[in-house]
């Protein structure tokens, strides 16, 4: 574990979240008080609600670079609410979403699953905010 990042990130935390709402689906998520909490708990429920989409979106365009059966539920949870956030926070550049998941996965992942996630994420970032961007400017 890397002692440079703080464990109270954010993306620490919604992954910690999500995990924990995983292990335990019928435990209510308790969202204590922090300056994050309304990121915190948007991001959460958001990529709780959204879970097929998002799957939706890694099968339409990353079904040759990941399979979701066999990925490690942590990485999976992870490449998720990163993918949440790409969809539906369009305030926040895409290379800081992908560098505060690559920073907090730290605390969880092995460097290979670090170094892989980077790709998957850096692959359906160009994918989703083209999308996005496209979608507005010609709606």
């Amino acid at each position: 574990m890397s002692k440079k990042n703080k464990p109270s990130s954010p993306r620490v935390k919604v992954i910690q979240k999500l995990y924990g709402s995983l292990l335990n689906p019928e435990e209510p998520i308790v969202y204590p008080k922090s300056q994050y909490k309304k990121f915190i708990k948007d991001v959460v429920l958001g990529t709780l609600e959204r879970n097929e989409l998002i799957e939706e979106k890694i099968e339409t365009h990353l079904s040759k670079d990941i399979d979701l059966k066999k990925t490690d539920k942590l990485l999976k949870l992870i490449i998720f609410a990163a993918i949440y956030e790409l969809l539906f926070k369009h305030n926040i550049p895409k290379n800081v979403i992908i560098s505060e998941y690559i920073k907090a996965s730290e605390f969880f992942l092995e460097n290979v699953q670090i170094r892989y996630l980077n790709a998957i994420l850096d692959k359906i970032s160009r994918i989703i905010r083209n999308e996005n961007n496209w979608k507005r400017n010609y709606k």
